[in-house]
This record gives structure tokens, C-alpha cells and sequence, in this order.
């Protein structure tokens, strides 16, 4: 599954389009999601003040956005989830981060 998307973001009173290509992977439920991460991808996850803060780079973003848009295929039951933290994906001494189709 192909998605293009135009994103439109105003800051300082500038608008910015920015048009990016995402190649989604079709759900399986024989194999479950297949996850694309971006070359180079950075993603923190902290916590302040009882405030999550997501910290991450171009290549980051893209992917997360990508993980949502996988985990939002009708396709993908309810309950699937993704489990994200230092081991296998999130920068060093980030917290764990639980993503959940409901």
C-alpha cells in the first residue's frame, strides 16, 4: 500500500509544504506487521514533570508515522500492538513506548 501525503504546517506565519511517499507494508495475519524504519532513524522517549516527550529526527518521524499508518490498516486487529525501547529501536535510556490499535 502506497500513501501520499501533503503535509501543511504554519510556523511563523510561514507555510510549509512538505510532500513525503510512504510505502506502508500490508498487514499478514500469518506474519503479523512488517515495520520499515528509516535509514538513520533517531528516537528518544523521556518523561518530566509527568510530561512524554518524543524526541526525534526527520528519519524518526517518518518512521513512527509509518508505524501508526501500519497499525491503522483494517486489516490490523484490534489489540495489535508495537513495543518500542532501547533494546530494539529507541535511543539509550529512553522509556519504553507501547503504540495500541484499539
Amino acid at each position: 500500500m502506497k500513501i501520499v501525503q501533503n503535509i501543511f504546517v504554519t510556523f511563523y506565519n510561514y507555510l510549509v509544504i512538505m510532500k513525503e511517499s510512504l510505502n506502508i507494508p500490508d498487514y499478514s495475519p500469518n506474519m503479523g506487521m512488517a515495520l520499515k524504519w528509516e535509514d538513520g532513524y533517531q528516537i528518544k522517549v523521556s518523561s518530566e514533570s509527568g510530561i512524554i516527550s518524543i524526541e526525534a529526527n526527520k528519519e524518526g518521524l517518518i518512521s513512527l508515522a509509518n508505524h501508526f499508518l501500519n497499525l491503522a490498516q483494517d486489516a490490523v486487529p484490534t489489540g495489535m500492538h508495537i513495543h518500542l525501547d532501547e533494546f530494539n529501536s529507541l535511543e539509550e535510556d529512553s522509556l519504553e513506548l507501547l503504540i495500541e490499535k484499539v
